[in-house]
C-alpha cells in the first residue's frame, strides 16, 4: 500500500539524488528554448561568441544546485554557530546576485531567491 509518507519520502530521495548528482529536470522558459546567447565585444574587429541558451542555462542550474549543497553542508556541519551564520550569509548573497538569471526559468519555484527556501 502506497501512503502519503512513502510518496513524500520517495520524492525527497529523488530530489536529493538529482541535486547531489547534478541532474536536474529544471527547464528554461519556452521563449528561450532553442535560442542563442551572444556576447558581442565592445571593441571592433573582435569576434563575438555565441552558444545555445540551454548550455548556459544548464550551467546556471548547476551553480544553483551546488550552492544548495554547500548550504546543506554548512547547516549540517559542526562549525560554531557564528561561522555558520556568516557562511549562510555568503550563500544568500550568491543567490541574490544570481536573481538576474530568473528570467530564464520556466517555473518560478526554480528561480533564485535572496535566501534559500529549502
Amino acid at each position: 500500500m502506497v501512503t502519503n509518507e512513502s510518496v513524500d519520502l520517495e520524492m525527497m530521495i529523488r530530489r536529493v539524488l538529482r541535486e547531489e548528482g547534478g541532474v536536474s529536470n529544471v527547464v528554461p522558459a519556452e521563449k528561450w528554448r532553442n535560442g542563442v546567447m551572444v556576447l558581442k565585444p565592445g571593441t571592433e574587429g573582435l569576434q563575438e561568441k555565441s552558444w545555445p541558451i540551454e548550455t548556459f542555462f544548464h550551467k546556471i542550474v548547476m551553480v544553483r544546485n551546488r550552492l544548495r549543497t554547500l548550504e546543506q553542508q554548512v547547516n549540517a556541519s559542526d562549525l560554531p554557530e557564528d561561522v555558520k551564520v556568516k557562511l549562510q550569509g555568503y550563500v544568500s548573497g550568491c543567490y541574490g546576485s544570481l536573481t538576474s538569471f530568473n528570467v530564464l526559468f520556466a517555473d518560478e519555484t526554480d528561480q533564485f531567491k535572496g535566501s534559500s527556501s529549502d
